[in-house]
């Protein structure tokens, strides 16, 4: 199958903050939105209910990875929040194992809400993981 016909099996997904790296994720979830819809029904007209959008909500987004190196970023990241509430702009980036991009997302007014670090029990041995939550204001181009 030709490159350009793939259809965007991604391998891992890319964090960036006004235009600094966070570092590579192999998981992503919450990259949503929707469309909140108010009834009006009009009167003398009882063939159908107006449906009117009102306004668009915006999931959080949970990225996962493996813990590596670029975690002291993300606490950097997060530590800036006590000393003011700067909401900066996101780039998260679908990417194929040979690093090609597949897609992009835009996310404006980003703020982190939680970081989970890995469970270290030496009774039951895992891959060491963490969990970033961010939530944003909308997607931009």
């Amino acid at each position: 199958m030709s490159r350009d016909l793939d259809p965007g099996s991604t391998i891992f997904f890319t964090l960036t903050i006004d235009g600094e790296s966070l570092g590579y994720f192999n998981g992503c979830e919450g990259l949503s939105s929707a469309v909140e819809i108010e009834q009006h029904q009009e009167g003398g007209n009882n063939g159908f209910v107006w449906q009117l959008p009102t306004r668009v909500t915006f999931s959080t987004i949970r990225l996962t990875r493996p813990l590596t190196p670029d975690t002291t970023k993300v606490a950097a990241w997060i530590s800036s929040v006590t000393t003011g509430v700067k909401r900066p702009t996101a780039q998260i980036a679908a990417l194929r194992a040979d690093g090609s991009e597949v897609a992009r997302w835009g996310l404006i007014d980003v703020l982190p809400v939680s970081w989970q670090g890995p469970s270290l029990d030496p009774a039951s041995p895992a891959v060491a993981t963490e969990v970033l939550e961010i939530t944003h204001h909308g997607f931009t181009d």
